[in-house]
Parts: structure tokens; sequence; C-alpha cells
């Protein structure tokens, strides 16, 4: 499956956005699919994750409670919306997916990445 991140930009603290990833394939509903991001000079690290049904999710205890990852398989859509956005939170924002790992946090868990799209919060 390949993947494409969208709808970064540039937002106040406190403000929410939506970030968007379109997935090409016919094997996209059967891939558990995850939100990572990596902020300037840092590690890539694990945000948010969608099982292929859409009924369990996962996220970064950074994250718990401001963001939700959502999936629309008619679609080939995976989302997070990011709510109370925080400083911290500047980063480029990557989907990745895999078709048979589950519970997992580390970038090299997943199979298939897209390219990243940049959210950056301002104070």
């Amino acid at each position: 499956v390949q993947l494409q991140a969208s709808g970064g930009g540039l937002v106040q603290a406190g403000e929410s956005l939506r970030v968007s990833c379109a997935a090409s394939g016919r094997t996209f509903s059967s891939y558990n699919m995850a939100w990572f991001r990596q902020a300037p000079g840092k590690e890539r690290e694990f945000v948010a994750a969608i099982s292929w049904s859409a009924s369990s999710t996962y996220y970064a205890d950074s994250v718990k409670g401001r963001f939700t990852i959502s999936r629309d398989n008619a679609k080939n859509m995976v989302y997070l919306d990011m709510n109370s956005l925080k400083p911290e939170d500047t980063a480029v924002y990557y989907c990745a997916g895999d078709p048979t790992r589950w519970g997992f946090r580390r970038p090299g868990d997943f199979g298939s990445w897209g390219q990243g799209t940049l959210v950056t919060v301002s104070s």
C-alpha cells in the first residue's frame, strides 16, 4: 500500500488541525495504521494507531485526550484530529501501516510509510 499524508500547516497554540493520509491499493482495509511524528533534531516517535477494522486504538501518553485517530476504509483514508495543540506538537507527521503487526510503537514495526506533512504550532 502507498501512503500520502497531507493537511499540515501553521496554527496557534490551543487550536485544532486535522491531518489526513490517503492510501492506494486494494489491501488498505486490512492494514493496521498509525501516525508518527518527528521534531527537528529528535527521533521519530509514535503518536497513535488504529486497527484495520477501527475497533481498537491506542495513543502515546503525550497526546492522549487531545488527539483522535480514525479511518474510512471506503475512502482509503486515515485521519488524525489534533485538538489543544501545543508548541511541542510541532513536527513532521507521518502515516504508516502494516498488515499484521498490532500494538507496536516502534517505526521499524511498520512496513509502509508515506511522506510527511509539517505541523507547526506557534506559541
